[in-house]
C-alpha cells in the first residue's frame, strides 16, 4: 500500500510540472498592448451600434406588420 501512495505522489508532481510548462507560454499571449486594446474597444462600439440598429429595425418591421394587418382587415 505505501508503494501505491508513493507512485501517486510522483505522478502528481510530474503532472504539476508538465502543466506549468504547458500553460506558462500561453499566458504571455493574453497580454494586450495599447494598440490591440484600442482595436477591441472600437469593435465593441461597432457591435453595440449594430445591435441597436437591429433592434430598431425589428421594431419598425413589427409596426409595419401591424399597420398592414389593420389596413387589410378594414
Amino acid at each position: 500500500m505505501p508503494s501505491a501512495m508513493v507512485l501517486l505522489m510522483l505522478c502528481k508532481i510530474g503532472l504539476r510540472g508538465t502543466l506549468k510548462t504547458t500553460f506558462s507560454g500561453k499566458m504571455v499571449n493574453a497580454v494586450l498592448g495599447d494598440e490591440e486594446r484600442g482595436i477591441q474597444d472600437k469593435e465593441g462600439t461597432e457591435e453595440s451600434i449594430l445591435a441597436l440598429l437591429g433592434i430598431a429595425g425589428t421594431i419598425l418591421n413589427l409596426v409595419v406588420i401591424i399597420f398592414v394587418y389593420i389596413y387589410t382587415t378594414l
